[in-house]
């Protein structure tokens, strides 16, 4: 079932009430709500995340400016619709200029308010695009090897339940991609997708995110923050990198999960939404339970159902395709050697789908002429024992020469950060992992890096 939009009538005339209730609700699309107060209206909005507020301007006590301007600073993306009478037309301009989106005169006609309350509903998903960059870049899922095409279909079956998800796979291989099949597949499709990548932000930081924060909760909160579970309300939250949440924050995400409520950081009110969670690891989360750093209830609730995404080296067969839709969006004349072809296909690509995006771009950028060519093609210490190798067998060490895998992980880190002259950020894009994993590593290896340069510019 599609997400109702959820609309609260506020009106000090219960008659007016009813009857907007009455209408409203004679249409399969709208959940409605009625206050007869403004203070009634508050603490409806502090429980409850509304779509549209109708709100009469004239109450006693507490009147309809400071029930806007209580929305406007507490529940920013909700639009509100303000009833007034004829002679009132000058007020309701004015509660425009505090953030109304508009306003109906009372008698009204059934077909203007609902047009009006359409149009809101509209106004509040480009906002929401606007804000968190919602759409982005229409991607596509480019394979035709069968152990992709089974995860694609896969992906489309439980895109139509409204069970959790967790897709597990190598960093680079399209676990967001994915996130987004099972979006726009569902039933909710027309509600905000919001993408919450977890590795990328500290604890306090997270939190204040995904649940929001209350004015004054902390030292740089000089104004209250919707979360965006708020603003992914009806819709899907997809929380990327759901292994790196610090034990201390999973609790909070599980109490949230089972039950939908969620508190402000620094708020005394629960409020509610209705999400559907997709999240995504690299880790394998049982070994993290096993060494007490994920919980065992929280990995329960994510993964009720789970998609596994194949690494690029087994579905070598898609490198013609994704290679041809790369180069597609860099250049319309340039194309690959037969020999840098090879080299694509021989090379094992840790840093599967991303990692092929990032050399096919550097190759366009540093060849000279229409053909790429071997020597265009940078991606790490990796590629020139494999170039050679193609050519020239080289000969096996002796067992007790072999290095062991943490020791060649930290050759091969260090050869990539002196690539990229120890800038940290492009240095954990070619390896396919994130800043944060990359600092980690460099700190677990004791790399030297030099102090006359900045990794990170």
């Amino acid at each position: 079932m599609p997400k109702k939009h959820r609309v609260l009538v506020v009106d000090d005339e219960e008659s007016i009430t009813y009857l907007v209730k009455t209408e409203l609700e004679d249409l399969p699309e709208f959940e409605v709500d009625t206050a007869l107060s403004g203070s009634d209206a508050i603490n409806l909005i502090q429980s409850k995340v509304y779509d549209v507020v109708l709100l009469d301007v004239k109450m006693p006590r507490i009147g309809g400016v400071e029930v806007l301007k209580y929305i406007k600073e507490h529940a920013p993306t909700t639009q509100v619709i303000i009833l007034t009478n004829v002679v009132d037309v000058k007020t309701a301009i004015e509660t425009t200029k505090l953030g109304a989106y508009d306003y109906v005169s009372k008698p009204y006609e059934t077909a203007e308010l609902l047009a009006t309350v359409r149009r809101a509903l509209e106004h509040k998903t480009l906002v929401i695009d606007k804000e968190v960059n919602q759409l982005g870049r229409p991607d596509e899922l480019i394979g035709e090897c069968r152990v992709f095409k089974d995860v694609v279909n896969k992906a489309m079956k439980l895109a139509s339940s409204e069970a959790f998800v967790l897709i597990q796979g190598a960093s680079g291989t399209g676990k967001e991609l994915f996130a987004r099949l099972v979006h726009q597949h569902s039933t909710r499709k027309d509600q905000p997708f919001i993408a919450v990548n977890c590795a990328a932000m500290p604890d306090q930081l997270l939190e204040s995110e995904l649940f929001g924060h209350e004015k004054g909760s902390f030292t740089s909160a000089i104004k209250t923050k919707q979360g965006l579970v708020e603003v992914a309300d009806g819709g899907t939250l997809f929380l990327d990198e759901v292994g790196d949440i610090s034990i201390t924050t999973q609790p909070k995400l599980l109490r949230f999960l089972e039950t939908g409520e969620f508190r402000r950081v620094g708020g005394t009110s629960s409020r509610t939404v209705d999400v559907r969670v997709v999240s995504a690891t690299n880790k394998n989360l049982q070994e993290e339970v096993k060494a007490s750093r994920f919980r065992e209830d929280l990995l329960y609730r994510l993964n009720v159902v789970s998609l596994r995404l194949p690494d690029l080296k087994e579905r070598k067969e898609d490198i013609p395709l994704l290679v041809e839709n790369f180069l597609s969006r860099k250049t319309k004349t340039k194309h690959l050697s037969p020999e840098a072809f090879q080299v694509l296909m021989s090379y094992d690509w840790p840093g599967n789908v991303r990692e092929l995006e990032h050399v096919i771009e550097g190759a366009v950028a540093l060849s000279h002429s229409d053909s790429i060519e071997t020597k265009d093609l940078w991606m790490n210490v990796a590629l020139n024992v494999q170039s050679s190798a193609a050519s020239t067998p080289l000969p096996l060490p002796a067992a007790e020469k072999l290095m062991k895998i943490d020791e060649l992980e930290k050759v091969y880190i260090e050869q990539a950060l002196k690539h990229h002259r120890w800038n940290r950020v492009k240095t954990a894009a070619t390896l396919g992992i994130t800043p944060k994993t990359l600092y980690l590593k460099i700190k677990r290896y004791k790399i030297q890096v030099p102090t006359m340069d900045s990794p990170d510019e």
